[in-house]
């Protein structure tokens, strides 16, 4: 019989959808979109060769395949996560600098925050905030150490952190006038929103105009909050007074974004790297 080796990351998942018996809620635990949680746990009933899961109402219930794995797994997950804190016990000697794009500052970023600070109770992390032009700047600069951006950066090394689904979205207050120009926010500058949703509104010849722009997020969400129009963003940043807009309106589809994290290769201290391969292991 063929050795089957269960993933840490997929185990993870499996403990956190059978204590909250939903993916919807298990994936703000895992830090993980609906999507990403059920492509996991569709690799782990394969690798198993069994169901782990059947659906009650709207609740996901185990099995007895599933309640069997379910003690495993909570071992697995605890003695992985003892072995990474006992492994990597030393010091950080080096404040570690990280520029960030203001989409991943309260979405993104909270999670492995607080990995590192689990695993390194001393480290002194400065972020850094800033638009895609300016955090490449600093990071070929070597003014930030590792960079988290939705932009495109061929120069760097690179991983991908997190695909997100990408929605229409507006404040409460607002009312979409059908067949009239669609009242867009925007930001100042050209960035990858703005690109796709004028794009995809213009492939579908529909009418825009700018309601609103900001040269911050802050004041995208203020501007939403307000009513004042639509904007297309990450659906991590849909809120109680956040809401995706409704299918009805038959605004085109926009492509998914990726969070990646950028480093320069060779140019990395060594509390960095260890930021870094802490992070990619997640």
């Amino acid at each position: 019989m063929s050795v089957r080796n269960l993933d840490i990351a997929q185990l993870r998942t499996f403990v956190a959808v059978a204590e909250r018996e939903s993916f919807t809620i298990a994936a703000e635990k895992v830090y993980r979109t609906q999507a990403a949680v059920s492509q996991q746990m569709q690799k782990l009933e394969a690798l198993v060769g069994c169901a782990l899961f059947e659906r009650v109402g709207r609740r996901k219930r185990l099995t007895t395949e599933g309640m069997r794995l379910l003690e495993y797994a909570r071992r697995m997950v605890t003695l992985n996560d003892e072995a990474c804190r006992v492994i990597t016990a030393e010091s950080v000697n080096q404040s570690v600098k990280i520029g960030v794009c203001a989409d991943a500052v309260d979405t993104l970023l909270p999670a492995y925050l607080e990995i590192c600070a689990e695993n390194y109770p001393n480290i002194s992390i400065d972020i850094q905030v800033g638009r895609s032009r300016w955090l490449k700047s600093a990071l070929r600069k070597g003014e930030v150490d590792l960079m988290v951006d939705i932009a495109t950066h061929t120069e760097f090394e690179q991983m991908v952190l997190r695909t997100s689904p990408v929605a229409w979205i507006a404040g409460l207050r607002y009312r979409h006038q059908a067949g009239n120009s669609v009242p867009l926010i925007l930001m100042e500058n050209s960035c990858p929103f703005r690109d796709s949703m004028v794009q995809a509104l213009s492939d579908a010849d529909i009418a825009w105009h700018c309601a609103f722009q900001s040269s911050t997020l802050a004041g995208i969400r203020a501007a939403l909050r307000a009513g004042l129009g639509i904007t297309a963003r990450t659906v991590e940043m849909v809120a109680p007074d956040v809401r995706v807009l409704d299918p009805q309106v038959r605004l085109p589809a926009l492509p998914p974004m990726q969070f990646h994290l950028f480093w320069r290769d060779g140019s990395v201290n060594e509390s960095a790297m260890k930021v870094l391969h802490l992070i990619g292991l997640r």
